[in-house]
């Protein structure tokens, strides 16, 4: 891994800690959508407040397009959280992950004045829990966490061993 002598084994372990626990949160999203008979992602949609507001209400009005929404919310979710939780195609994870909940923080800003029928976890003025996790991913894509521990490791090595043979 390059330059990992500059930090701490707790920085570093830390670093993955995050990456592993922020995977789970991703994982068991799109996973409790999965078996959840019927979920649709038409109600988040329909209530969605703000600048694209139409475009998203438009989504959730046409079966296919929120067929499609649903398919790659859920499978999204499951591997992206995959990726995280296993270290394998870390950066590319964190990057799926980072715009996936910035959409959702677009469909349903958290801003003064706008107020959603579904309970949401709280209106923070602003911030809520997806753009901190957004810029946690962030965080995490500019480490290598997944070459410390994870595939990404692994990987690494076929890669340079494939390199030296031709």
């Amino acid at each position: 891994m390059r330059n990992s002598e500059q930090y701490t084994t707790w920085q570093l372990t830390f670093l993955v800690l995050l990456r592993v626990l922020i995977g789970w949160h991703f994982l068991y999203e799109g996973l409790a959508k999965l078996l959840k008979p019927g979920w649709s992602a038409a109600g988040f949609l329909l209530q969605s407040k703000g600048i694209f507001a139409g475009l998203f209400q438009a989504m959730a009005h046409n079966d296919a397009i929120l067929s499609a929404v649903n398919f790659l919310n859920i499978w999204g979710l499951i591997l992206i959280g995959l990726g995280l939780i296993l270290g394998g195609l870390t950066r590319i994870a964190c990057l799926a992950g980072a715009a996936l909940v910035l959409l959702y923080y677009i469909a349903n800003p958290p801003f003064p004045g706008l107020y959603y029928s579904l309970p949401m976890e709280g209106n923070y003025l602003i911030v809520n829990k997806n753009l901190v996790e957004m810029a946690a991913l962030l965080v995490l894509f500019v480490f290598p966490t997944g070459e410390i521990l994870g595939l990404d490791h692994f990987l690494r090595i076929f890669i340079n061993r494939k390199k030296n043979v031709t």
